[in-house]
């Protein structure tokens, strides 16, 4: 599209209305487009994809830019990053403008310090460079500063995944199967696949193929009890129900009513009849507590920093900090010990987060253990083995973008041991 002086400027109204981040940024663009309904798709589609770019390389920017002022960011990132010349900017930018955007047209990164050509605020370095070193630091934060690919699960109990591939290319979609889910799809580029009536019709649903492993690992079988401990809006929750060809009882519970109330048109399209949404008020609530040691299966996707979705959150590293994860650990510490409290002996737990750092991920699952001796840890790359799933990085999952081109996930698969007779 041709850049006029109406994009650049409704361009910088949104990035100034999401740069103090106090909310995430994807709603306040969300509330940014509710409030400008003259937007056109083209539009939208330019904001959103130049604000979130932004928010990728902002370090970046800022230190050549020499200031953070949105217009600033703005123009150093259409010539830094979209290639644009300083001809196509001519009729958009004053002179003084101009001639300061020539003179960093040849700035790199790469003579830039650590953190800003990773990306990452410099707490982060420093937690990183506890098992990381500079080069690892590097590829991870350069592989978070690229767009996620948009990922469908296909729906097993209405739809195979050779129909669907077939029926996108009909329409022009193009799409491969994922390297390691046997569900899923990967499209290439963007497109507005919510309108599609593949997902109108509850065939496909969109799920980072990372997510999608993680309802192989806990393996539901048909006629199980299941809990999702922190269902969200739902997305893991409706796989597992697929997976239970809809037999058996699933419980999604989560403290968030707006959430929860997210999952039940997702439901409707999905044709599952054993799911049953329930808002709790914590992890001790009564609904949790009668459940005690009945379930088969209890997943428990916890609160986290979010860092492995940096992709598409970008905004996350300013959101978090040293003692917002400090918080979360207590949390996911007190999630696991209670959900764990659910299971039958013989019964799987799977405790994940889309965090890479270990503080939230191996320390707290070796914390239960220590605490929970009943309590055994499974080899999560013999699991996905015997699901025919090709994937190895240990007794955990750990999933990152550079190596598996997934969100960066972590999971950890334990079982209730049943003692003997």
């Amino acid at each position: 599209m041709r850049l006029t002086p109406a994009h650049l400027d409704t361009a910088i109204a949104a990035l100034r209305a999401v740069l103090p981040l106090e909310h995430p940024a994807d709603s306040i663009l969300r509330h940014f487009f509710r409030e400008n309904p003259k937007l056109g798709a083209n539009d939208r589609a330019f904001i959103a994809e130049t604000v979130f770019g932004i928010l990728r390389h902002r370090f970046f920017l800022e230190c050549v830019a020499g200031t953070s002022t949105p217009r600033s960011l703005l123009l150093v990132y259409l010539v830094k990053f979209e290639g644009m010349n300083l001809r196509e900017l001519i009729t958009l930018v004053s002179e003084a403008e101009a001639k300061w955007l020539a003179g960093i047209k040849a700035a790199t990164a790469e003579s830039q310090p650590l953190a800003i050509q990773a990306e990452f605020p410099q707490w982060l370095i420093e937690k990183l460079h506890g098992f990381m070193t500079d080069i690892e630091i590097l590829n991870l934060g350069r592989s978070l500063q690229k767009p996620a690919s948009l990922d469908l699960r296909v729906n097993t109990l209405i739809a195979n995944r050779d129909e669907i591939l077939a029926l996108l290319r009909e329409n022009g979609v193009e799409g491969n199967i994922t390297p390691y889910s046997p569900i899923g799809i990967r499209l290439a580029g963007k497109p507005t696949i919510n309108r599609h009536e593949l997902f109108l019709s509850g065939k496909v649903e969109v799920q980072d193929e990372g997510s999608q492993l993680l309802g192989y690992l806990l393996a539901p079988k048909r006629g199980d009890m299941v809990v999702d401990f922190c269902a969200g809006a739902g997305g893991k929750t409706l796989m597992l129900g697929s997976l239970m060809r809809s037999q058996g009882r699933i419980y999604a519970f989560d403290i968030s009513e707006k959430r929860l109330n997210n999952l039940k048109p997702r439901l409707k399209r999905s044709g599952l009849s054993n799911l049953y949404p329930q808002r709790i008020a914590n992890e001790n609530d009564i609904k949790v507590k009668r459940l005690t040691g009945k379930i088969d299966r209890v997943l428990v996707d916890a609160p986290c920093s979010g860092l492995g979705t940096l992709r598409r959150n970008p905004d996350l590293k300013w959101r978090q900090s040293p003692q917002s994860i400090e918080e979360l650990k207590r949390k996911q510490a007190a999630i696991l010990s209670s959900a764990a409290n659910l299971l039958k002996p013989g019964g799987r737990l799977v405790y994940a987060t889309c965090s890479f750092l270990p503080e939230e991920n191996q320390e707290i699952v070796q914390c239960f253990l220590a605490s929970h001796p009943q309590f055994t840890q499974l080899n999560c790359a013999e699991i996905l083995t015997q699901q025919k799933i090709p994937l190895d990085t240990g007794i955990n999952l750990q999933l990152l973008p550079e190596s598996h081109g997934t969100d960066g996930f972590f999971a950890a698969a334990l079982e209730l041991v049943k003692k003997k007779a």
